[in-house]
């Protein structure tokens, strides 16, 4: 594929043809940064990990130029990071067993630039090229602005394809903010329990950051424990690894819908739910 960076990458991990590979995959992650995938689109790495039928296809859309860095990486200058988390990101396709592993290789900058249309063209093409039943993505009340960035083109993107090729389901997820204040009716709930190995393993694998100075792969899945025990109060846990999503299909099915009045009215109805607990202790 040709895409509007000419230093965008696609690695296919066990060597089929690039086209025969983007069109096998059912379950596509598109995030900002490397890593990004393995922590919020781990239901669909195990959805397809063990599968003769499904497979998973990732899609990385800035170059990791603005990564924390020290100790073993503090003098790594911008370029030689970028070189290094490419690098860990096709380790981790290897490991996943993903179907194709896309880096796009965008400056932050750019991806966050509204008028810059590039992104959501090349999104557009992997769309078409793929057609995956489902995506999984960032959820647009995160709180990174090159989250935001992503989820926005992505959803313009499926918004152009025709209806009949649009993916059935579309999923934003938790990275840098979590999704427990949706209301229960509304989470989207992957049970990602029974994985910690694999989880541990493709987590792992981005050494630039966790030796640089942020432990995300401990937090990853400390969070997904907590979701899993915190999610019911007056039940047992039959998991014990869960991650919540945003349910953005209807978003991805109805042009009509304003992205921001729909996250928002979630939103309200989080507000609403707390008032009305509150005000029914007070008697008022």
């Amino acid at each position: 594929m040709k895409f509007h960076i000419p230093t965008a990458d696609v690695f296919i991990p066990d060597g089929r043809p690039e086209a025969d590979a983007l069109a096998r995959v059912t379950h596509l992650a598109v995030g900002a940064h490397q890593d990004d995938l393995e922590f919020m689109a781990f239901h669909g790495i195990i959805e397809c990990f063990h599968s003769a039928e499904n497979w998973f296809g990732g899609v990385t859309c800035t170059n990791g130029a603005g990564s924390s860095r020290i100790g073993a990486y503090a003098r790594y200058s911008d370029e030689e990071m970028m070189l290094v988390r490419r690098d860990e990101q096709k380790q981790a396709a290897i490991v996943g067993r993903y179907s194709a592993m896309v880096q796009l290789d965008y400056p932050s900058s750019v991806a966050k630039n509204p008028a810059d249309q590039r992104l959501r063209e090349d999104l557009r093409a992997i769309l078409q090229a793929s057609k995956p039943r489902h995506v999984y993505t960032h959820n647009p009340a995160d709180k990174h602005d090159t989250h935001i960035a992503v989820v926005i083109p992505l959803i313009q993107a499926i918004r152009d394809l025709p209806r009949a090729e649009r993916p059935e389901t579309v999923h934003g997820c938790e990275v840098w903010r979590n999704l427990d204040w949706l209301g229960d009716d509304e989470k989207v709930v992957h049970d990602v329990s029974g994985h910690d190995n694999l989880a541990a393993s493709v987590n792992g694998i981005f050494d630039s950051q966790i030796a640089g100075g942020k432990r995300y792969d401990l937090a990853v899945l400390g969070r997904r424990r907590a979701n899993a025990t915190f999610f019911s109060s007056h039940t047992t846990d039959n998991s014990d690894a869960l991650a919540f999503a945003m349910d953005l299909t209807p978003l991805a099915h109805d042009d009509s819908l304003d992205i921001v009045a729909y996250v928002t009215a979630a939103i309200d109805r989080f507000r609403a739910d707390v008032e009305k607990k509150l005000r029914s202790r007070l008697g008022v």
